[in-house]
């Protein structure tokens, strides 16, 4: 099971781990996202409310870091300004090197379909595909050859190659979050974000996709960078960042 990430990544155009390259020229990893005076404020019932204010922090190549804190503090909103979903009111997200706000909405788009992946609480598959036409979608759209062979292979590698011409509707939520996991990876992003992503699932289920996150930064050298109210998956995490009313209010690594 752990050969499907770095197989793929293979596939795509394998990079040294950060860890290999620390250990090489005895550098400190690069940073992947920098976070300066992030703001992200809305207009509501004739007032400014703001959901973000002043947030700071860096996270380097090849992290794994949890964004934890109680509803309505700004953790989703903060995911999607890391990940080019949304623009900020105030400050700056660099993405490997990258200032989004700098960039036009295409050139963001271009940039999150080279690096980022993204997996949502809500899974987000297409309904009227397969679950491997699904994972082939951004293959496709970057014009790889064999994007339909490179889908079921994947499948096979999350162990779905028995799902691979079903629907989402005919899927379990743990089978379907597989696939939106499977379909993150496909371009075998830097970064990946993952919203929640074993909110929807018991916990059997989501320890499995807990370990295939695990999988997928240790294999591959992949940043991870999730939001969670799952203690036990946020424990699993090698850095901690809480936050609570819009602000960061705790940031610490875990011990190994």
């Amino acid at each position: 099971m752990r050969r499907w990430m770095s197989e793929v990544k293979l596939e795509s155009g394998s990079r040294p781990s950060p860890a290999a390259n620390a250990t090489s020229f005895h550098l400190q990893p690069a940073l992947m996202l920098v976070v300066r005076q992030l703001t992200k404020s809305y207009p509501s019932g004739g007032r400014t409310l703001t959901v973000l204010r002043d947030v700071s922090f860096t996270i380097p190549d090849g992290a794994f870091v949890a964004i934890v804190g109680p509803s309505g503090s700004g953790k989703t909103t903060l995911l999607g300004l890391l990940a080019g979903l949304d623009t900020p009111t105030a400050g700056s997200v660099l993405l490997d090197g990258a200032e989004l706000g700098a960039l036009s909405e295409d050139a963001r788009a271009k940039l999150r379909g080279e690096k980022v992946g993204f997996v949502f609480q809500s899974f987000q598959l297409i309904p009227t595909l397969t679950a491997a036409e699904n994972i082939a979608v951004p293959l496709e759209l970057r014009g790889v050859r064999n994007a339909g062979v490179r889908a079921r292979s994947l499948l096979d590698r999350i162990g779905l190659a028995d799902r691979a011409d079903h629907l989402p509707a005919q899927l379990s939520g743990g089978e379907q979050q597989r696939v939106a996991l499977a379909r993150a990876f496909a371009n075998a992003p830097r970064v990946l974000f993952a919203d929640e992503p074993t909110g929807n699932l018991d916990s059997a289920t989501g320890d499995r996709i807990i370990q295939l996150l695990e999988e997928l930064n240790r294999e591959s050298g992949t940043t991870i960078v999730l939001v969670t109210h799952d203690t036990a998956l946020a424990s699993r995490a090698k850095r901690i960042i809480r936050l609570s009313d819009g602000a960061v209010v705790d940031d610490r690594e875990l011990a190994a």
